[in-house]
């Protein structure tokens, strides 16, 4: 949510300079024009469950089953990428048995528009270890501020056509081309989407395409509009969902309501979400979280929650200082609301 923007202060203080690897990590990012694909183990959740598509309002695998992928995302990758490295992946992987890595990629802020090339690297690198893992790699575009996202189209359109141009035969890729537009209305929205997608399709035309919606990714809600404005109103495209995100202290109820609605209207993807405040800080509300869980579970909504670092907030999912070493497995290293989701995430779908 819009706890994003207060972030960069705090991250002066740990932002680590990066050059052909990713700072603190022993997971390098794919240079250009050098790169070894790789494959997905057989037993992997990408492997048994391929191309994803929608069917209906649900997300099915290859055969046509329903499904519900589970799994983490990332913080920036500007100020955390020391907690995105082998020892935290194979953890995710083995440990947590996810399904899928949200790979949070800030747009502003010191992240893709202050070098494009790093931060495409780095994106290909990632989702290169995400393959080798047999996991969902999920390319988020994470345009915050400003909330319109026609600020950021030509950025889009170029760091796009270079994701599908690379990844395109790879049955594990997501697209979420636009993380949480804000203080814009659903039309310039969906005007955005219907001039960035064409680019992807242009190279990928089978992948699973996201789009955030208006009101941070709340169908319009938190900026007081009607949730009814995206069905009524749908993006022109196919295999495409619309992004719902939540955090269980603040949003209640009305948001558990809202979820329910959207959601048999169109297909939607949690692709954001915490058990604290819109901040991503103070306490947990697992027994708001839960309702949500038990919904989106009921539901097959598949969902990524934040945050897979070690930031001081209680959102983040590791103790401070975890990153540093190599430790990632087990309940030791995790905040309450790391242990929280890990239990969620290690308790398989029926695939």
């Amino acid at each position: 949510m819009s706890w994003q923007k207060s972030v960069v202060a705090f991250a002066a203080a740990v932002v680590l300079p990066l050059t052909g690897a990713m700072a603190g990590s022993s997971v390098a990012a794919a240079p250009e024009g050098d790169f070894a694909a790789a494959a997905l183990p057989p037993g992997s959740p990408a492997a048994v469950n391929g191309q994803l598509k929608v069917c209906g309002v649900k997300l099915c695998n290859k055969n046509g089953k329903q499904i519900q992928l589970r799994g983490m995302s990332t913080h920036g990758i500007q100020w955390y990428s020391q907690c995105v490295k082998t020892a935290s992946l194979d953890a995710l992987s083995n440990d947590w048995k996810a399904d899928v890595l949200r790979i949070s990629m800030y747009i502003q802020e010191g992240g893709y528009e202050s070098n494009p090339r790093k931060f495409t690297d780095m994106v290909h690198g990632y989702i290169e270890e995400a393959t080798k893992r047999g996991l969902y790699a999920l390319v988020d575009w994470h345009q915050l501020s400003p909330g319109d996202p026609n600020h950021n189209t030509a950025r889009a359109k170029t760091f796009f056509k270079e994701i599908a141009q690379r990844h395109k035969d790879k049955t594990n890729i997501i697209y979420d081309i636009a993380n949480e537009p804000n203080g814009v209305t659903w039309s310039r929205v969906k005007t955005y989407a219907e001039a960035v997608i064409p680019t992807i399709r242009a190279e990928d035309p089978d992948s699973l395409v996201l789009v955030g919606t208006h009101g941070w990714s709340t169908f319009g809600l938190s900026d007081g509009r009607n949730i009814n404005e995206v069905s009524q109103n749908k993006v022109n495209a196919s295999n495409l969902m619309y992004t719902f995100h939540f955090y269980a202290k603040d949003h209640r109820d009305s948001y558990l309501n809202a979820l329910r609605t959207v959601s048999s209207q169109v297909p939607v993807f949690v692709t954001e979400f915490g058990s604290q405040e819109a901040s991503g800080d103070g306490p947990n509300d697992f027994t708001m979280a839960n309702k949500f869980i038990a919904f989106m579970k009921e539901a097959k909504i598949s969902w990524t929650n934040w945050n897979f670092s070690d930031d001081h907030r209680t959102g983040a999912v590791f103790n401070s200082g975890t990153c540093s070493g190599s430790n990632f497995s087990g309940e030791a290293p995790l905040k309450e609301a790391g242990k929280w989701v890990r239990n969620h995430i290690r308790t398989a779908d029926d695939f």
